[in-house]
C-alpha cells in the first residue's frame, strides 16, 4: 500500500506524525508532500526535526498568497505528484487550504481520498476553514473522526459511508512527546517562569488580528492582567501589532513577555506548566484539555465543543472595551472543574487504527 500524504501547516505536522510512524511500522510506503503553506523554520521544519519525521519527499513551496492563488498553486503541484506517484490513497489532515487542495486534486483524478479529523463543524461560514472541512468531507471516501460528535454531525449531512470513529491523532502525538518535552526543553527556565504562575497566549486568526478594535482590546486585556502573560506571536500577528503600534504598548507592559513561535516540544512544556491558556487555535485548545490546563478561547464558537461541555474551555468574544472586560473577568473569575477532564478524544491509538482502516479500505 502506498499513501500520498498532504501537509502544509504546523497542526498538520503534529497530526501526521503518529500516522507516519504507524505506516512505517506496518511496512507501508508513504510519500509526503509539504505544500509550503507554513514555510519558515519555526513554523515548519522544526516540527519534522522534533517529531523525528523523515523530511517530506516533495515541498511545493507555495508560500503566502491569497486563498485562491495559494490553493490554485497547490492544486497544480499536487496533481503532478499524484499522477507521478500513483498512490492507493491520498491522505489529508484538518481544514487548511492544503487540505482542500489535496481533496480536490484526488477527487478530480479519481484517487481514493481519506480525511483525518473529519466531521468537525464550527457553523461559522465566515471562516475559510469551515468551507475547507465541509468540502473535504464530501469528497472523502474514508472519514476518520476524532469524536462521536463528529460522527453525528456527518450523519446530519447524510454522510455515513466510510465514516469511522478512530480518536484524535493529537492525543497520540501528545502522549508520545510530553515526556520528551520534559526531558529536552528548558524553555520555562530560560524565560524565568514558575510552574502554574503564568498565562500562555496565542492569537492568529484574522477576526482577532485584522480588526483593529479587536486586537487593541486583546492587547488591553493582556496588559491589564496582574499575572505574567507569555505571548507567542505568530508572524502575521506580529505584523498587525507593528502596523497598529501595539507592539510598543505590549513591550512596555511589565507582565507581558512577547516571544517568537517556538518548537513543538517547547510549546508542549509551556502548555503543561501554565496556569491558564488563552488562544484562538483549535489544536492548542485540545492540547490544553489533554493536559488538564484550563483554556479561554477567543472565538465566538469552537469545533471542539466537548472541551466546553466538560467545563475546561470558556469562549470569550466581543468588541472593544466589552471584549477587554469579558476576557479579564474570565481570567480572574472562572471556576474550573476540580476533576480531570474525561478522555473524549480517544486513547492514543488513533494512528494505528487509521492505518488498519486504510489497509482494508
Amino acid at each position: 500500500m502506498k499513501i500520498l500524504s498532504v501537509v502544509g501547516a504546523r497542526p498538520q505536522f503534529i497530526k501526521a506524525a503518529p500516522v507516519s510512524r504507524a505506516l512505517l511500522t506496518a511496512g507501508y510506503s508513504e510519500y509526503m508532500v509539504h505544500t509550503g503553506q507554513h514555510y519558515d523554520y519555526q513554523m515548519s521544519e522544526i516540527f519534522f526535526d522534533e517529531l523525528a519525521l523523515s523530511p517530506p519527499a516533495l515541498n511545493l513551496q507555495v508560500g503566502s498568497a491569497s486563498h485562491a492563488r495559494q490553493t490554485a498553486h497547490m492544486l497544480v503541484g499536487l496533481e503532478d505528484a499524484i499522477v507521478a506517484q500513483q498512490p492507493d490513497w491520498v491522505l489529508v489532515y484538518g481544514d487548511t487550504n492544503s487540505t482542500l487542495a489535496g481533496a480536490l486534486a484526488a477527487a478530480k483524478l479519481r484517487v481514493p481520498l481519506a480525511h483525518v479529523e473529519a466531521g468537525l463543524r464550527s457553523f461559522n461560514r465566515t471562516m475559510p476553514e469551515e468551507h475547507n472541512r465541509v468540502l473535504t468531507d464530501h469528497c472523502a471516501d474514508l472519514l476518520f473522526c476524532p469524536t462521536q460528535t463528529a460522527v453525528d454531525l456527518l450523519a446530519r449531512e447524510g454522510v455515513t459511508q466510510g465514516v469511522h470513529l478512530v480518536g484524535d491523532t493529537m492525543v497520540d502525538a501528545v502522549r508520545e512527546s510530553a515526556a520528551l518535552a520534559q526531558q529536552r526543553s528548558s524553555i520555562v527556565q530560560q524565560l524565568g517562569l514558575q510552574e502554574g504562575r503564568y498565562l500562555l497566549a496565542t492569537i492568529h486568526r484574522p477576526y482577532n488580528t485584522d480588526v483593529a478594535k479587536t486586537l487593541e482590546a486583546i492587547v488591553a486585556a493582556f496588559s491589564s492582567l496582574a499575572e505574567t502573560v507569555v505571548f507567542t506571536v505568530h508572524p502575521r500577528t506580529r505584523q498587525r501589532l507593528e502596523a497598529l503600534g501595539l507592539n510598543k504598548r505590549l513591550s512596555e507592559a511589565a507582565n507581558v513577555h512577547l516571544i517568537d513561535p517556538v518548537g513543538y516540544l517547547d510549546m508542549l512544556l509551556l502548555e503543561q506548566k501554565a496556569r491558564l491558556i488563552l488562544t484562538d487555535s483549535g489544536g492548542i485548545q485540545k492540547e490544553a484539555y489533554i493536559f488538564a490546563v484550563p483554556c479561554i478561547t477567543l472565538r465566538p464558537e469552537t469545533e471542539w465543543v466537548e472541551t466546553v461541555a466538560a467545563g475546561w474551555n470558556v469562549l470569550v468574544h466581543g468588541d472593544g472595551d466589552a471584549l477587554t472586560d469579558q476576557l479579564v473577568n474570565a481570567v480572574r473569575h472562572t471556576v474550573w472543574p476540580p476533576a480531570a477532564p474525561p478522555p473524549v478524544f480517544g486513547d492514543g491509538a488513533a494512528g494505528r487504527r487509521i492505518v488498519e482502516l486504510l489497509a482494508h479500505g
